[in-house]
């Protein structure tokens, strides 16, 4: 199986979960995936970074964890993604729960908008940088594209929100997987 049909199939298994208890967002994981994807499209991001978006919560798929427990998912996708597509990538999907550490850091406005799921997740995954994480993680390769991710990831949200259906996003990253 290629890693297209393997993601498809991966959406097909779980992307009607509705994350719920503390985790609760009012939209299936799929249609939260898919209007990211849609958001970064919007901004006429690289076809790269709108993989990235599409993809960038694969890793809740591997593994479901108590609502408690850090779940780690940025960095379970990493071995499954890093196979078939390039660093522009996986790169940003390893980093966007560090970008909402960072993004809460310094802005204010973007960290009083957070979803209560959000604002849970961040607690779990360590709360916001100091400013001398924020600088050292703004200093990385791909840190830019995980910040833009980050602000699509919190917007993409919206019940009943019409988007493109997966199969679209699937030939977008076997464009992507090709080039690589």
């Amino acid at each position: 199986m290629d890693a297209v049909e393997r993601i498809e199939q991966l959406f097909a298994q779980h992307g009607d979960v509705v994350y719920d208890g503390a985790r609760s967002e009012p939209v299936t994981a799929l249609q939260h995936a898919l209007q990211c994807a849609q958001l970064a499209e919007w901004a006429h991001a690289p076809s790269t970074l709108v993989a990235a978006a599409l993809l960038h919560d694969i890793g809740h798929f591997f593994e479901q964890l108590p609502d408690d427990v850090d779940d780690r998912h940025e960095h379970r996708a990493v071995p499954f993604l890093s196979a078939w597509f390039p660093p522009s990538v996986v790169e940003p999907v390893r980093l966007h729960v560090e970008a909402k550490r960072c993004l809460v850091t310094f802005d204010a406005v973007y960290a009083a908008a957070l979803s209560p799921a959000s604002v849970h997740s961040l607690a779990l995954q360590g709360g916001p940088m100091s400013g001398a994480e924020a600088a050292v993680f703004q200093r990385q390769p791909y840190a830019g594209d995980a910040l833009q991710l980050r602000r699509w990831d919190d917007a993409a949200k919206e019940p009943g929100k019409a988007v493109p259906s997966l199969g679209y996003y699937l030939a977008l990253l076997d464009e992507v997987r090709a080039a690589r």
